[in-house]
């Protein structure tokens, strides 16, 4: 299985870097932080009650539960930039590190594992991302000391929580997860029934090409305005969500080779910013149009000159990567010019070969590209993590490689652990399964519709 050349396969001439040792996913669970910031209070959901400690008892295996709010030290939940929640100087955590549908939830020692760690998305969700299973009452019932487990996120009230806020160091947020959206195939997925299933408030729209000329439209098409692009901005925002266009891509012609100069390139990203009244644009690098060093310095350039005159703008730049991590000729031509990139972005697929673990692969791979962003602007590990991302792709990739949705959450784990600043994919017309239709539409694994994007909606930076 295929997909089409715009599907994004990776930049060519990419070389490796220095290979990255065996052991690279050790320390990712590692105990947090003891100064994580944490925000501290009740966390209420079904009939307003609240998630409260059994007999306010702090011993190991304690059973968590739903218990009329009555303001006790056994309700007093502190939820950390760390991932994990809190409560008489403990950790909740799923019983045995269980994944199942019913495994219960407890209070026991902190210990930096996978079993404690938790996302709040938007969508009200409490999310144990190694399972990727909500934080449940049982049963639906809104009795006095029913218990809590996790179970496959439904949606419904007895998954809904309302958790304190304020206090920590905020993330990227949900402008981080993203996944592009594509109008230029048949079919594309209403932005509202992916919104509404996932949380997911971001998407990324793809491509804003030249149409021959330095005049940015859509596939080098269609119009910026009143066209189904618009539409589809218009219908996100009224959702409550935002987009962020992507400029590039694999086909068709670029705007960074038809404009002649940084001045025009800088003139036609701020034309796309001006209509749509932009936080972020994505600059997606894949084609040969890309290689001349000419291109590349014209785009750091227009892209210094869009940084300068809308402040507070986020600049994304995607591009491809081997297995160690990309070429890093681009970062350190930025770097050089005084371009400061909110995220580098690495694509890690179209490795070549099937039968590959690539959720493996794409830590390698990010951890490839912290170092050369280390390298080039003399940050620390932790600046260089916060300046990365990875977009990764669903399912069976150009080159037959499978991403299933467990690597997605071994990605979404080191992400969380590492606090990258974009998180993403393509594509959320892919997100869904197979059901006859082309290589376009669906995934072409095992899934349910919209699996992916509900795993990485689970991202809090």
């Amino acid at each position: 299985m295929t997909t089409k050349p715009v599907a994004r396969p990776v930049l060519r001439g990419l070389l490796s870097t220095a290979a990255v040792c065996a052991a690279l996913l050790t320390g990712l669970t590692a105990t947090p932080a003891s100064g994580a910031a944490t925000a501290t209070g009740p966390i209420t959901g079904l009939a307003g009650k609240c998630v409260d400690v059994a007999g306010g008892s702090a011993a190991n295996g304690t059973a968590v539960q739903l218990y009329d709010c009555n303001g006790t030290a056994a309700q007093q939940w502190s939820v950390g930039a760390d991932g994990t929640v809190r409560a008489l100087g403990k950790c909740l955590d799923v019983a045995s590190g269980g994944t199942a549908d019913g495994t219960r939830v407890q209070l026991w020692d902190c210990n930096g594992s996978a079993a404690q760690q938790w996302a709040t998305p938007a969508a009200r969700d409490i999310v144990n991302p190694q399972a990727n299973k909500c934080l449940d009452v049982a049963g639906g019932s809104s009795a006095n000391s029913t218990r809590l487990q996790i179970w496959t996120c439904t949606g419904s009230a007895n998954q809904k929580w309302t958790v304190p806020s304020g206090g920590g160091t905020p993330g990227p947020g949900a402008m981080a997860v993203a996944p592009y959206l594509y109008n230029g195939w048949g079919g594309p997925p209403s932005p509202i029934t992916v919104m509404n299933a996932t949380g997911v408030k971001w998407f990324t729209l793809a491509f804003v090409l030249s149409n021959g000329y330095c005049d940015p439209q859509w596939d080098g098409s269609r119009p910026l305005t009143g066209g189904v692009d618009q539409q589809t901005v218009d219908t996100v925002r009224a959702a409550g969500g935002d987009v962020i266009p992507s400029f590039g891509g694999w086909s068709g012609n670029k705007l960074e080779s038809s404009c002649s100069s940084a001045g025009e390139l800088a003139a036609a990203y701020q034309k796309v910013i001006n209509a749509y009244r932009l936080k972020a644009i994505d600059i997606d690098i894949e084609a040969a149009a890309y290689d001349s060093p000419t291109v590349q310095q014209r785009t750091v350039d227009a892209l210094k000159t869009v940084k300068a005159n809308n402040p507070g703008i986020k600049v994304y730049v995607t591009f491809g990567s081997g297995q160690n991590g990309p070429d890093s000729s681009l970062i350190s031509k930025a770097a050089a010019s005084g371009l400061t990139v909110d995220s580098w972005t690495i694509m890690p697929f179209n490795f070549g070969g099937a039968g590959q673990n690539m959720g493996t692969l794409t830590v390698r791979a990010a951890e490839g590209l912290k170092t050369a962003v280390k390298n080039a602007y003399g940050y620390s590990d932790d600046q260089a993590y916060r300046h990365t991302g990875i977009s990764s792709m669903n399912g069976i990739t150009d080159n037959g490689e499978t991403v299933t949705v467990a690597d997605f959450r071994t990605i979404l784990g080191y992400a969380q652990q590492r606090h990258l600043a974009r998180l993403t994919f393509w594509s959320v017309n892919r997100d869904r399964p197979c059901t006859g239709g082309g290589a376009d539409t669906c995934s072409g694994v095992s899934q349910q519709p919209w699996e992916f994007t509900r795993v990485l909606t689970s991202y809090t930076g």
